[in-house]
């Protein structure tokens, strides 16, 4: 039985395409409803089920080339090429509600995020900053052509 040459572009793939595959499984799993609802936790009579906002996202890419080259001295290969592949991604969570059962009824009491609220601030100060400069920016414009 003859054995067959392996290409070094061929376990390049096949390695670039098992990370990609692990990557994707481990984002998915991240998307659970176990990790949106935690445990309910019994506080006298009161039953309290914590929430959770679960947010992911990635990248990923791909790339491949041949072209003739050079061949080194003893392979067989008439091309030279090469291929590569990578990605990324990032999973967060954090509290946004807390679902309280009680014998009175049900209520959803939200978890506050001064987090949130700083970047909007931040954010929206940042729009009237960069407004005033405009607005400034066009009256001296004006002035200019009078």
């Amino acid at each position: 039985m003859t054995k067959r040459k392996v290409d070094p572009l061929e376990k390049q793939e096949a390695a670039s395409l098992t990370f990609s595959q692990k990557n994707m499984e481990d984002m998915f799993a991240t998307a659970d409803v176990s990790k949106v609802y935690g445990k309910p936790i019994k506080h006298e009579t009161a039953l309290i089920i914590p929430a959770a906002e679960v947010l992911w996202a990635g990248g990923f890419g791909a790339v491949s080339g041949f072209g003739e080259g050079p061949v080194p001295e003893g392979e067989d290969f008439g091309n030279s090429g090469g291929s590569g592949s990578g990605g990324g991604g990032r999973s967060f969570a954090r509290p946004v509600a807390v679902i309280i059962s009680t014998e009175e009824g049900v209520r959803v009491e939200p978890v506050p995020d001064p987090t949130k609220v700083l970047m909007a601030a931040i954010t929206a100060a940042g729009f009237m900053a960069a407004m005033r400069l405009r607005m400034i920016s066009s009256r001296r414009a004006l002035r200019k052509l009078k």
